[in-house]
Parts: structure tokens; sequence; C-alpha cells
């Protein structure tokens, strides 16, 4: 399983080439505190033979003065080498660690647990392909496993691995696997993580590490490191949209002008027609130069010297690119933004803005929201803190060429740096979606900012007393078959029938309209609710109490049209009823279509439904009627003061 080859001693040149060869893999193990992230790491150098026999010896010692096994070998030591890390037996400081099979190469980035060390976590994810997070088969997902399950996943790392640590300690129990994994999808299903796996372990003892466990015969998929020698990268490098960032402008002579730096993503040939950024000017490929010779094309991630046809100026910090397949140009971007100081985020203080190798002066205009990562909810607040992260808007003095951050996480990338001490103080993910893609539009500003705002003639106060209530919005959701549009008219004939102006707003009625666009992915039913949110505003604007019936399947939408409506003008009422008795009551077919695959992304069948985490109201319409859910609705707008 090691790196040890017949070739060192019989050819060291063919093994030196054999060992060139190998495909580099690059993974983080990440998780909450004590989950064994370090202990896994040293069992994977530990049974792969990748520590030197004096390596070896200074461990085991160390082992009975630092180790926290009681004395016996402690893997752990192996990655903990800080003084600080060994006296408290935690992770302090990213630590990476280089090893090799016959198969692949791997380079280890050790993070840390703590949540006041996020930022290093941060930034030992930043250039990740895989990540492992450790889970404690006795403690479950914990409040760091999710913050930092968000932030591999905000950081674009498409393959995560969930160790199932310590399972000795819970007797090797299927049940208890079985638990923490379905608990652990339940979360996952709101994160970007397309390719998901589960693997049970002993980190200390070496279960299902490097070699299959005995003690788990249920377990049938592949060891740890038979899936880190397995898994598949090759499609995760960007090899459509080619993007040369200029690190140097490298004049040896008056007969050489070539620009330097390493290729971003795609690929580039001689005689390819480019245009540079941002000047514009297109040119051709004339060389393709590197230490070894000219090559006819090269590839992300190579370092190559290009020169060209004609003579363009150019210097550091600009961007070439294949004509037409371009970048964003431009001196203002959105971005989820990693705030890594001390000292809070001050909107509007001036930065550097260290963008691929161009270095730039702007600012943060705007934290449109932050995130928080146990939930993944969004709140409204003035500034990030440390280990914060938020969606903000970024200024700059100049503009610069860059691309989504999914799309290419060089491109999409920044730091922030602070202009006095020039520390590192933030890490930026630009969100600049393709035109083909699904736009989110709850954060767009107007096309104009010479738009204003007109204001009505009526008060709020002499709408409230002309109709004697207290304009809101009542939002109704639940599973399809729960009941909600049958209850919001059936409160709307209540109301009206006691002298209230209101009207229901149902969501099927507004794809018949309004949304007759949208279909009913996640996207769509967030624009759906979205649209719905505005129109519901002009209502209560103009002193109506609407009654919204939507699905709403989504707390995070939820919580952004709450946000969107204003501080306490809207009411969830959680219409609720078991799945059984929804499809008893479907009389469309609607989830025979959903079972059969006729119709996709269905709440309950095909897509996850999130109950609301705390709704004002909820209505079991198993065991209540009709009337009753709206006596107690209108029980629910009297007690808060609406009618």
């Amino acid at each position: 399983m090691s790196h040890q080859s017949e070739l060192i001693a019989t050819d060291i040149d063919a093994y030196l080439r054999q060992h060139e060869e190998k495909e580099l893999l690059r993974f983080i193990t990440c998780g909450s505190v004590d989950d064994g992230k370090s202990t896994l790491i040293g069992r994977l150098l530990y049974d792969s033979k990748m520590i030197y026999e004096d390596q070896l010896s200074a461990i085991q010692k160390d082992s009975k003065i630092h180790g926290t096994t009681g004395g016996d070998f402690d893997p752990a030591l192996l990655t903990d080498g800080l003084k600080a890390e060994r006296e408290q037996g935690i992770t302090i400081d990213v630590a990476y660690r280089y090893f090799s099979t016959a198969k692949r190469k791997f380079i280890i980035a050790d993070t840390p647990g703590h949540e006041q060390y996020t930022r290093n976590m941060a930034t030992g994810a930043s250039t990740a392909d895989l990540a492992i997070i450790l889970v404690d088969a006795r403690h479950g997902v914990q409040t760091q496993t999710r913050r930092h399950s968000f932030i591999t996943s905000l950081l674009g790392i498409r393959h995560v691995v969930v160790a199932i640590n310590k399972m000795d300690l819970v007797d090797f129990s299927e049940e208890v696997f079985d638990r923490i994994r379905d608990e652990y999808r339940d979360f996952a299903v709101r994160l970007n993580i397309p390719d998901l796996d589960f693997i049970p372990i002993s980190a200390l003892r070496g279960d299902n590490v490097v070699d299959q466990s005995a003690s788990t015969p249920w377990y049938h998929g592949p060891t740890l490191m038979g899936f880190l020698e397995s898994v598949y990268i090759g499609s995760d490098r960007n090899l459509e949209d080619f993007r040369f960032p200029v690190q140097l402008v490298n004049r040896p002579n008056l007969d050489f002008r070539g620009y330097c730096g390493t290729i971003a993503s795609g690929i580039v040939r001689k005689g390819d027609e480019v245009v540079v950024f941002p000047s514009r000017r297109t040119t051709r490929v004339k060389q393709i130069v590197t230490y070894d010779g000219e090559l006819e094309e090269a590839f992300a991630p190579q370092a190559v010297t290009l020169t060209l046809e004609d003579e363009v100026d150019i210097s550091r910090g600009n961007v070439i690119s294949r004509t037409g397949n371009v970048p964003r140009m431009n001196d203002r971007f959105d971005a989820m933004v990693v705030w890594m100081s001390e000292q809070a985020m001050v909107p509007g203080k001036v930065y550097h803005i260290k963008h691929a190798t161009s270095l730039v002066t702007g600012s943060i205009s705007t934290l449109r929201y932050a995130v928080d990562v146990n939930t993944l909810h969004r709140h409204e607040q003035p500034t990030l803190s440390l280990n914060e992260i938020g969606r903000c808007t970024i200024r700059l003095n100049e503009p610069v060429a860059f691309d989504d951050y999914r799309q290419n996480r060089l491109m999409g990338a920044f730091i922030i740096i602070d202009r006095l001490t020039n520390a590192t103080v933030g890490a930026g993910m630009i969100q600049a979606r393709s035109s083909n893609e699904a736009r989110d539009h709850w954060d767009d500003e107007p096309v104009s900012e010479s738009l204003h705002e007109s204001f009505s003639q009526v008060s709020d106060a002499e709408r409230a007393a002309r109709f004697g209530q207290q304009p809101l919005t009542l939002l109704l959701t639940g599973l399809t078959g729960a009941g909600k549009s049958t209850i919001a008219y059936a409160l709307e004939r209540r109301l009206f029938e006691q002298g209230r102006a209101c009207t229901v707003l149902d969501g099927e009625n507004m794809r018949l309209g309004i949304s007759k666009d949208l279909g009913f992915s996640a996207e769509d039913r967030s624009e759906n609710l979205r649209r719905a949110v505005e129109v519901a505003r002009l209502m209560n604007k103009a002193g109506l109490l609407c009654i919204a019936s939507f699905v709403a399947p989504s707390e995070e939408v939820r919580q952004r049209a709450a946000a969107e409506l204003g501080d306490g003008k809207l009411l969830v009422v959680h219409v609720d009823a078991p799945i059984e008795l929804c499809r008893e009551r479907d009389q469309r077919g609607h989830y025979a279509a959903a079972d059969s695959g006729e119709i996709a992304n269905f709440p309950g069948v095909s897509a996850p439904y999130e109950a609301p985490a705390a709704p004002d109201l909820v209505l079991d319409t198993a065991k209540t009627g009709v009337s009753g859910c709206v006596d107690a609705l209108v029980e629910l707008l009297e007690r808060r003061g609406v009618v």
C-alpha cells in the first residue's frame, strides 16, 4: 500500500518518472473537536508505512508523555507538533503532510476543530479536492460538524466522505452508523455537495482505514484508503474556460517578451486567438515556453510562459482568455466572505483586494446578510466578526476580470488585506452566476440608481382605522394535500363576514399567471415565493390582510420572505398532516406521478420538505377540521392584535 517499490533499488530514474506521473489528490480532515482528525492522519501514515524509524521512535516516546491513549502509540502526535497542541491534545494550526501509494500522491491538511480556529480550517480547505469530515460515533453530528460542512460546500469541494469514527466505542453498531448517516444527510441536503459518502472507522485501531475491518461485516463499501485512491477527480478540473492571469512579464533580451503565469483553467494551443483584459486587445499565441522546452498545448494548472504575435501592452494582473469565452469585467460583484480578523469588518473602509495576480483597492459597500452556519438561516446584521460568514457587495476602484467561484476557483476567489497592518482579514468567493443558470433574485437591486419609491398620500394609520385591522401576511405552508388552500379560503370567508379586508394569494394561482414561466425546481419554488412576497407587500401597503397558501418547502426561503416583508409582517402557520393522509386526499394524482418519476422535485417524495423551525401556529389537519383550524387562525390574529 505504501510508496515502496522494487524500482527504488533497481532503477531509480524509472521510479522517479513513475512517481512524477501519479495523480495528486489534496484533501483535508475536519470536524468537531476530539473527533479524531489528527489520529486518523497518523493512522493513515503509519499503516501505509510512511513514517521513518527515527520519527516513529520519537512518537512512541512522546506518546508516554503527551499521548491521549494511556501511554500506547498515539498517531495524533504525528501532526500535532506544536507544544501547545500536545499539551492541550488539540489541533491549533493547519498541519500539512505528504505521502504516496502505488496509485496516487497525497497532500493532507489537518485542520483544527475549535470554533475560534475556523479561519485556519477555511485556509486549509481552499485548495482541497476532497474533505474527510469526521464524526464521533458517540456524539453524532455536532455544531462544528455543520460549520465545517457549510464551509466545505462554500469553498467548492465536490467530494466529501463522512468518516464516522470511534465505532469501537459503540460496539461497531450498524444502527448508530445508520442514525448518524441519516442525520447528516438531512442537514447536507441544503448544501452543494455533489459526491457524498459514509465510512465507519476506528482511527485509533485502524478499522476500515487502510485494511477492511472484521468488526463491520454489515459494511460493504471501500476502506478510507481505498476510497482516497479511487475517487475520480478528473472531471473537477475546468478545461473549458481558458484563463491565464499574468504574473510576470519576462524580458531577458531585446528579442524575447514572454508573459509568465499559471493557467487557472482551460487549455491553450499555439495559434489560438486570445483577448487581453482589461484592454480587450486581441492577438494570437505564438509560443508556449517552459523550462523543458516549447509545447504545442498547455492546460491547467501548468506554469508556462506565453509569447504573442503582436506587441500588446500587458502587465502583471492582466488576464488572457480565448475570444468568445471571456471572463466578466467589472468593478463590482457579490461574494460570500469569511471574516478572519479579530477586528470586525468595517463596511465602506478601504482595503486591499488581492484577486488572482492583481492587487487593487476597494471596499465592502454592503453586507447583504450573514449566515448562521449551524442552521443555514440568513439574518441581517451591521458587520461580520471573527469567523462569521456573510454575503457582501464588493466595490473596487478599478475593474478586474473574474468568474463565478463555482466555475473557476482561482478566478473566483480573493482575499481582503488591511492596508495598515498588511494582515489578511478576509477571504471571499465571488457569486456571479452565468447567464444560463437559474438566477436568485432575492438580492437583486434595481437596474438603475435613479429609480425612487413613490409614497401614497394615505397613511398606514388611516388605512388601519378605516379597515379596523393591522395589515400583514399569513403564510400557510405544508405538504400538498395538507389542506392549505381549503383553510385559506375558509379563513377569507370568515374574515370577510366580519367586515375585514382580506384576500388569498394561492401558489397554484400564481403559477397560472405571474409565475407561469416557472417550473418546480428548488430555485423556481424560491422565485415563486419571492414574487408572492412582492405581491403581498403591495397588498399590505393597501391595508389588506394577505393569506398566502404555498408549499414553500425551504426554511431558508421562508426566512428570506420574512426578512423581505419586515419585522412582524409575516406569520408562519404550519399546516401539518401525515403524508399518508395527504396521499389519500390527493385527487389529481400528484403523489402517484411523483412516485413514478413523472413529476420531479416533489416535496415529501423526491425533494425535502423542511417544517418551520418556529412557526407561529401549527394546525394538525388530521385531528382538526376546517372550521376548527379557522377558529385557531382567527384567535391567533386577535391575540397578535391584527384584528
